[in-house]
């Protein structure tokens, strides 16, 4: 025996290829399972390409009418949110305390002390 041999990683080596070589399936069905599996990987690549853009059709298709909604809330906010133009602000004292978007406005007398 040589050295190499009497190597405990070359034996487990060599056991290795032992246990592989015993547990290769034999060639007959090999080929023909490997045939079945890339019909069945090339059938499912097809069917999700197809998925795909069968929903990215459909996304597209949608997005007007997504737009379409889109800019009736923009409108509804607007029309929420708006101020008359040319008000005096007597609007703005008689919304109700618990509206949120309220501005109040406290008014009063001040003075300025001097640092002197």
């Amino acid at each position: 025996m040589t050295n190499r041999q009497q190597n405990a990683a070359w034996q487990a080596a060599q056991q290795w290829q032992e246990r592989a070589r015993r547990a290769r399936p034999s060639q007959g069905a090999g080929g023909l399972k490997l045939l079945a599996t890339w019909l069945l990987f090339g059938v499912m690549m097809i069917v999700g390409t197809l998925l795909g853009l069968f929903f990215l059709v459909i996304g597209w298709a949608m997005l007007p009418f997504l737009r379409h909604r889109m800019k009736k809330r923009a409108e509804a906010f607007r029309a929420d949110h708006a101020r008359p133009a040319g008000g005096n602000g007597a609007q703005d004292n008689a919304r109700s305390p618990d509206d949120k978007h309220s501005s109040r406005v406290l008014e009063g007398d001040y003075r300025v002390k001097s640092d002197d």
